[in-house]
C-alpha cells in the first residue's frame, strides 16, 4: 500500500465568500473555476496524484451544491465524506467536528478550499510526516507558507530553520501562511465540539512551545479572494 494511503486529507470548504459575491451568491466559493475546472476538483486532481485515498470536505453555504458536484470521489479515485456545518464553524472549530470521519493515527493534511496553487508537489509535503513523527517533542504543526501577496503585505508568522514563531527572531523572514498545513490530531483535542473556533490562537500557543515547524514554498501560489483575481487567474493560466 502506498504510504501515504493512511495519511487523511481536510478540505475547508465552508466560508461564505463575502468577499466574492455576488458570484457566491449562488455557488460555494471553492466551486468557482479557473479554465472550467473548479478549485476543489483541482485539489481533488493533486491529492489522488499523489497517492492520498482519503478525503473530508466540510460545507456550510450552498453545501448540497458541493456534494452534487463532487459526488463519492470515485471520479477521482478518492473516497470522499462531507462534514456539514449548520453555520460555519472556522477552521479549528471546522476541523474539530471532522476529527471523527477524518480518524487520523496523528497527522493529517489541510487544504483551504480557496487558494489555488498549481504545481503543489503534495508528495514533497507528506514526505515531512516521517521526520516530525521522529522528533522528540513532537510538532503539532508544520506549516506551508509563502512570501507575502500584494493583498497581505504583512504576512503571518515568523519562520527561521524551519521552526515558526509568532515573535520576531534574528534572521527570521516574516512570510504567509498558505492554508496548507500537516496537524497533528493533538492541536485539536481541547476544542468544545460544534464550537467556532479560530485556528490562529491555537498555532500562537503551540509557537510558544517551539510545536510548529513549516517551510518556504516560492512555487505559483494565490488566495482566490475577490472576483478581480479570479478572473486575472482565467486570463494567466492555461
Amino acid at each position: 500500500m502506498n504510504q501515504y494511503n493512511l495519511i487523511p486529507c481536510f478540505l475547508l470548504a465552508a466560508g461564505r465568500g463575502q468577499r466574492m459575491r455576488p458570484l457566491t451568491d449562488e455557488l460555494p466559493k471553492p466551486l468557482l473555476t479557473i479554465k472550467n475546472k473548479s478549485l476543489l476538483a483541482r485539489h481533488l486532481e493533486a491529492l489522488s496524484a499523489a497517492g492520498l485515498k482519503k478525503v473530508v470536505i466540510n460545507h456550510a453555504w450552498l453545501g448540497n451544491k458541493i456534494e452534487e458536484a463532487l459526488g463519492n470521489g470515485s471520479q477521482f479515485d478518492l473516497n470522499i465524506t462531507y462534514s456539514p456545518e449548520t453555520s460555519a464553524l472556522e477552521t479549528a472549530g471546522g476541523i474539530r467536528k471532522a476529527l471523527p470521519l477524518l480518524s487520523p493515527s496523528d497527522y493529517f493534511l489541510v487544504i483551504n478550499g480557496d487558494v489555488f496553487s498549481p504545481n503543489l508537489l503534495i508528495q514533497g509535503l507528506l514526505d515531512r510526516v516521517s521526520t516530525l513523527r521522529s522528533m522528540p517533542n513532537q510538532p503539532l504543526a508544520h506549516l506551508l507558507m509563502v512570501p507575502n501577496p500584494i493583498q497581505h503585505p504583512e504576512g503571518d508568522f515568523y519562520l527561521k530553520d524551519s521552526k515558526v514563531t509568532n515573535e520576531p527572531l534574528d534572521g527570521a523572514e516574516k512570510l504567509t501562511f498558505s492554508g496548507i498545513g500537516l496537524y497533528h490530531r493533538d492541536l485539536f483535542k481541547d476544542i468544545e465540539l460544534n464550537v467556532l473556533t479560530k485556528l490562529a490562537p491555537l498555532l500562537r500557543e503551540a509557537m510558544a512551545k517551539n510545536q510548529v515547524f513549516g517551510e518556504k514554498y516560492v512555487g505559483p501560489w494565490h488566495d482566490v479572494g475577490t472576483p478581480q483575481r479570479l478572473q486575472e487567474l482565467n486570463a494567466a493560466h492555461e
